[in-house]
């Protein structure tokens, strides 16, 4: 169960208990933000992409989108999303609970956008499609163990 590799893993920073589980879904971020009774901005939707040599996350806020000339021009590669498949094999999260903790692999880079700084706090997923967690953006970039904070989103 992918939740239950999130709550391992948050137990090493004492956040496990701090999981939200919904009885609605929460897989999108209208649906997150309406569980949560959120706007839809404060959801840190985590998505996935595949560089010629690595599989990189990217967690931003729920009001953007990658920018396809920033994200080439930080990266160096045309942004190619990875399948549903390739997204459950190589995060162990299924679409709708993706998130940067508990991987199913160490090979994953994760990088934050800075549109998620303009929030106190925000929710991640936390590995299935009715859970999340409220984190500062700082807290969600040492948890997450990201490589940086980059600028690879523009607004909706």
């Amino acid at each position: 169960m992918s939740i239950e590799a999130v709550r391992a893993y948050l137990k090493h920073f004492n956040l496990d208990a701090q999981i939200k589980e919904f009885s609605v879904s929460s897989a999108t971020v209208d649906l997150a933000a309406a569980a949560l009774r959120c706007e839809p901005a404060r959801i840190a939707k985590t998505l996935s992409f595949k560089l010629p040599e690595k599989i990189v996350l990217i967690v931003c806020a729920g009001d953007t989108k990658i920018d396809n000339h920033k994200y080439k021009e930080y990266f160096k590669a045309k942004a190619k999303m990875l399948s549903a498949e390739e997204v459950e094999k190589y995060t162990g999260h299924k679409i709708g609970g993706v998130c940067p903790f508990g991987l199913a692999t160490d090979d994953i880079d994760v990088f934050l956008d800075i549109s998620l700084q303009r929030f106190a706090t925000v929710f991640p997923a936390c590995g299935s499609a009715n859970s999340a967690i409220e984190l500062t953006p700082q807290l969600l970039f040492e948890v997450s163990r990201a490589q940086d904070w980059i600028d690879v989103c523009s607004k909706r």
